[in-house]
């Protein structure tokens, strides 16, 4: 596998991840607003999650860019 092929699977990943986020905070939400702290725990819980799996992703970028040069 090229080190670009191998980056672009370490991106999907995290899209996926991402996605994935978003689909069990959708099954949530029903129940996570019958609660103001349920509902701020969701979306922070969610966004930070999404927050970290982005931070992880450009880590490799920037990563790839300084063995490039």
């Amino acid at each position: 596998m090229t080190k670009n092929a191998l980056h672009r699977l370490k991106g999907f990943g995290y899209l996926a991840s991402s996605i994935s986020v978003f689909l069990l905070a959708a099954v949530s939400w029903s129940s996570a607003q019958k609660s103001t702290a349920l509902t701020v725990c969701l979306v922070a819980g969610a966004g930070t999650s999404i927050i970290g799996m982005f931070c992880r992703w450009l880590s490799y970028e920037i990563e790839k860019r300084k063995k490039s040069k």
